[in-house]
């Protein structure tokens, strides 16, 4: 084993090699370009096979790479994630001939239209990486890498939260769906593959003058940074005052209030107003009120900013949930696609009850989203943190089983983790990550936060236990890290999903924690119970897994890019 896994490192190697000189002296030639003569084509037949050999689905990667004829590995890479674009386009095409297997079946017809819109952000997603692979510069190399996997491990959820759609629905749409994303789940696989064993392959590599020489912690002008995560312009008066209360010193582009005093009475009307594709931000003002909205910032909704007057003034309800015939997916009461969203100071909730089983109150697939201040009420499925790159920090977050799950890499950070009173033969479970392949760099982290439970559920306790969380996906990973846990968390700290499933692939670590809950000693020793030294726990800070440095002090938010000390 430890033979072939030189020999892989080594293949990437050469690899890297070659893309580096590539992309460093400007050699990249076109795709469309006509390589002739029987050594060139043998060059491009290895190129192919050295490149799929690390990939899970070998076969699978060569069949889609062997009309490339070409030795280049970057437009080996690109033709990779072609073809898994077109193979999603041409299920969305398959997909219209399972109607008729859907037609009297109502969840499963829902599951069918979800799979539809998911698959088509999956394509998004790959024409990003695309474009970013086209672009690659050595001199941000690192930026772009991790870009490219965030992107690709989306790509791979959108296609399994299609799938799970089908979940406890009649018929063969399940299996019929299943077998039609055989192929493209497998180059989505393969994608997200070659781009972390060409990642793998330049750390061991250790070139000269690339961009991860800079960046040993996570962000390559973190120089540029306090220790606060602030930058140097600031203030000591100014940081004193940011990190106790954000303000904005901004004009918003329109001001949302029920008694009519602005521009607009409700949200969604406000929203029409928002600019396709903005690369600036658009602030809507949302006054004191109880919205019922249920709302969707759509994927051309970009940089749009939520601003209220305190998350018990400024409020987002809606009750739709699972019992009564909506997917899980679609239950949100407010739903965030576009990039670099942000809200702050508003309270956003799910009313239904814990009687109606999956309801989400927040459901966000936003890159480079950040939330402050906000609370975020539910019972079942409260916080369902989907894909991409998520911030949360002093927020309030309350449910009862799995109310924080999905499968994104995610952080949150100081914030208020608040179990409550469940169904009478309920246990509890705080998280559920969803992560489905072993190469996505996706988690959920608690990072200082205090998990506790309402006075409610304190009185039940002894009887529906609490648990840090549970392993929805194989290879699901939670990290809890520099947090209270306070009596309301069993012993066990960790509860199965179903059997074994997951108890050997999945990362469950808790690391210096404290209060009466953190106590590790009746913990449960299933292998994916994980001891993390302090080096390697640094992997999950905001500055590591989210690279925060580059988007959370574009929103003003205060946050710590590493361990913090003292506590």
């Amino acid at each position: 084993m430890a033979d072939n896994n030189v020999a892989v490192i080594s293949i990437c190697s050469v690899l890297l090699v070659a893309l580096v000189v590539a992309v460093m002296v400007g050699v990249t030639q076109d795709e469309e370009s006509d390589v002739g003569g029987h050594s060139e084509l043998q060059s491009s037949s290895k190129a192919i096979k050295d490149l799929c050999q690390p990939t899970d689905y070998e076969k699978t990667c060569e069949k889609s790479l062997e009309n490339a004829n070409t030795t280049d590995t970057k437009v080996l890479i690109r033709t990779g994630f072609k073809a898994a674009i077109t193979e999603l386009e041409d299920v969305i095409i398959r997909s219209v001939l399972l109607k008729d297997l859907v037609k009297d079946k109502p969840r499963a017809r829902q599951a069918l239209w979800n799979c539809k819109v998911l698959l088509q952000y999956a394509i998004d997603d790959l024409n990003d990486a695309f474009a970013q692979m086209r672009k690659l510069e050595m001199n941000r190399f690192d930026e772009y890498i991790e870009n490219l996997k965030t992107w690709l491990a989306a790509v791979i959820t959108h296609q399994e939260t299609c799938l799970d759609g089908f979940v406890k629905t009649r018929g063969e749409g399940g299996a019929k769906t299943k077998e039609l994303l055989k192929t493209s789940r497998e180059l989505s696989s393969n994608a997200l593959a070659m781009v972390y064993e060409l990642d793998l392959a330049l750390k061991k590599l250790d070139l000269p003058n690339m961009s991860h020489q800079m960046n040993t912690s996570g962000f390559s002008r973190r120089l540029l940074l306090h220790t606060d995560g602030l930058p140097p312009w600031f203030s000591s008066t100014q940081r004193k005052l940011l990190a106790k209360n954000i303000t904005y010193d901004v004009k918003p582009n329109v001001v949302v209030a029920k008694d009519k005093s602005g521009d607009y009475t409700t949200i969604k009307a406000a929203l029409k107003k928002v600019p396709k594709d903005s690369s600036v931000p658009f602030v809507i003002y949302i006054k004191a009120g109880v919205y019922n909205e249920r709302l969707t910032i759509n994927k051309h909704m970009r940089n749009v900013m939520f601003i209220g007057d305190g998350p018990k003034k400024t409020i987002i309800t809606g009750s739709k949930n699972y019992r009564d015939g909506t997917s899980t997916y679609r239950t949100a009461t407010v739903a965030v696609i576009g990039k670099r969203f942000m809200a702050k100071d508003i309270q956003i909730r799910n009313t239904a009850g814990a009687k109606k089983r999956q309801a989400v109150a927040l459901r966000v697939q936003s890159d480079q989203s950040v939330f402050y201040n906000c609370k975020i009420d539910g019972y079942q499925n409260t916080l369902y943190v989907h894909s991409h790159r998520q911030f949360y920090r002093q927020c309030t977050v309350r449910g009862t089983v799995d109310f924080i799950f999905g499968d994104a890499a995610v952080v949150l950070q100081n914030c208020k983790i608040i179990i409550k009173k469940p169904l009478s033969r309920q246990d509890c479970t705080v998280t559920a990550q969803g992560r489905s392949e072993r190469r996505e760099l996706t988690a959920i982290v608690l990072h200082n936060c205090t998990i506790s439970g309402t006075d409610a559920y304190k009185m039940v306790k002894n009887k529906n236990k609490a648990y840090l969380g549970r392993p929805w996906k194989e290879f699901s990973r939670t990290i809890i890290m520099q947090s209270y846990i306070d009596d309301v968390i069993d012993p066990k700290g960790w509860v199965r999903w179903d059997r074994d499933f997951g108890l050997h692939t999945a990362v469950y670590a808790e690391f210096e924690n404290r209060g009466p809950g953190s106590n590790q000693t009746g913990r449960v020793k299933w292998k994916c119970i994980k001891r993390f030294s302090k080096r390697y726990v640094k992997l999950y800070t905001v500055g590591e897994l989210l690279r925060g440095g580059e988007f959370i002090p574009k929103f003003g938010v205060p946050y710590s890019h590493g361990m913090i000390d003292g506590l």
